[in-house]
């Protein structure tokens, strides 16, 4: 059984926010999947389907993102699954709009969401789809709170749709795989 978790932040007023793409690329797979994200318990809103012949479990935190590892903690002990196969979808500052980046493992790279999710599972090892939001140009939480421009919402939909197409060679191989269709990803040159 896998863990698909997108962080961000509950509330309408985070919908379309940069820190919330990776709860659109959860409901992207949810839809693709027919996967009902209707249950509610361990800190988090929550579906169980499959994909590739995969049990999954989709989950988006409803901790805030500064505490989505306490979410992810009370699923995997639940349900005994390991680091290796949680996947997590989350925004990356370091990224421009359009591109994705795959990893295996690693830091938390300054945020807050990673840092906790590292902090609860005591590990660093579990892959992860990061999403480029962008750098910002002022404060950086106005930035990752503040909406994408309809130019970027163009890009976006191409960027979650290869971030779903990532997920499943995830499942289907592996994160090598993953890494090596997509870490050159850039919807602005796709499109």
């Amino acid at each position: 059984m896998f863990l698909i978790v997108g962080l961000g932040n509950p509330g309408k007023e985070y919908d379309g926010t940069r820190h919330n793409i990776g709860f659109a690329a959860v409901d992207y797979i949810a839809d693709k999947y027919n996967i009902e994200l209707n249950r509610i318990k361990f800190k988090g809103v929550f579906g169980e389907g499959f994909i590739n012949g995969k049990k999954v479990i989709l989950l988006k935190p409803t901790t805030y993102m500064n505490l989505s590892g306490e979410s992810i903690r009370e699923v995997i002990n639940f349900y005994k699954i390991s680091n290796e196969e949680v996947i997590v979808i989350y925004d990356d500052i370091s990224l421009e709009v359009g591109r994705l980046r795959i990893r295996e493992k690693g830091s938390h790279g300054g945020h807050n969401g990673i840092k906790s999710i590292i902090a609860n599972l005591g590990t660093d090892v579990f892959p992860r789809v990061k999403i480029g939001v962008g750098a910002p140009k002022g404060n950086l939480v106005s930035h990752v709170l503040g909406k994408f421009s309809e130019d970027e919402i163009e890009i976006l939909r191409e960027t979650i749709k290869a971030s779903s197409d990532a997920v499943s060679i995830m499942l289907k191989s592996d994160t090598k795989e993953a890494m090596n269709k997509f870490n050159g990803f850039n919807a602005c040159k796709e499109s």
